[in-house]
């Protein structure tokens, strides 16, 4: 991604008013920090401002002083912040169920350092990828679901994500729906990647019944998951035009490629701070 190196993020969200911006740069500007990358932006419909900064620090810079420093200007716009350190990489659980180019791709870009996070699990109902994961050196828990045994495939999921002090979920192509309840658990914190067709097909091989129609268009979206079945708030979404020379197998190849690159920005823009969430809405500052 974008990042310059050894940058902190400063990242904050408030009620509309004057003086948002002023009051985080010109803390900045006071601590010495040079501001890398800024991007703001006032939902009027909402009477939400968000403010993102990357900083470079001046010498004998303190985060826990810089943070102490700054609540109480913060607090006097009703503002909650978060300071993010250029080495932090937030512990991550995958899960998967058979398909492999997703949970490949990630762990490409995890491995050449594109995606600064910590692997700490991945988790499958099925046990195909565990070779590819383990190569990776990661643990991979195989917990196999079926309607009968849903509730207690989930508790044990739910302890994977406890034990490792997850604080970000990748359904690379999990193909399970999950239960209101650990939906509810993980609004807002787990990202989910799924075909995007117009018009939307349903069911089984839906890239054939695309095909069967004539589709111009095949494509990607990846999302917060909620208790609505893909249709939680969007973080980025790809497409790729195809035409009648393209077979149900093309579609399939085209989908998969635009399905690892969306999830990879997605899941990008979220360990960098570029997201904030807000009444089901998503604002995405893009790099």
């Amino acid at each position: 991604m974008s990042r310059a190196p050894n940058t902190w993020i400063i990242t904050a969200q408030c009620p509309s008013r004057i003086g948002t911006v002023d009051v985080v740069t010109r803390y900045l500007r006071e601590s010495e920090c040079y501001i890398t990358e800024l991007n703001s932006f006032d939902d009027h419909e909402t009477g939400q401002f968000y403010i993102r900064a990357e900083f470079r620090p001046g010498d004998g810079f303190d985060g826990g002083d810089f943070r102490d420093g700054f609540q109480p200007r913060a607090a006097g716009f009703d503002m909650q912040f978060d300071l993010t350190p250029p080495d932090y990489r937030p512990p991550v659980v995958i899960m998967v169920s058979k398909s492999d180019h997703c949970l490949n791709d990630l762990l490409y870009r995890h491995r050449i350092g594109q995606l600064n996070m910590d692997i700490r699990a991945v988790i499958s109902n099925h046990p195909d990828l565990r070779e590819l994961t383990e190569w990776h050196g990661i643990p991979y828990h195989h917990l196999p679901v079926s309607a009968e045994t849903r509730e207690q495939q989930e508790a044990q999921v739910w302890d994977v994500i406890q034990e490792t002090g997850a604080e970000l979920v990748i359904l690379a192509r999990y193909m399970q729906v999950l239960s209101p309840a650990l939906c509810t658990r993980l609004e807002g914190w787990a990202i989910n990647i799924h075909h995007s067709l117009l018009p939307g097909f349903k069911g089984a091989r839906p890239y054939h019944q695309a095909y069967r129609k004539g589709v111009k268009l095949v494509g990607a979206t990846a999302h917060y998951i909620n208790n609505d079945l893909d249709e939680g708030p969007i973080i980025t979404q790809g497409v790729e035009p195809v035409n009648h020379a393209d077979y149900p197998e093309d579609l399939i190849a085209k989908g998969r490629d635009i399905e690892c690159i969306t999830l990879a920005r997605a899941v990008g823009h979220h360990l960098e701070r570029r997201v904030f969430l807000y009444a089901g809405r998503t604002v995405v500052f893009q790099p």
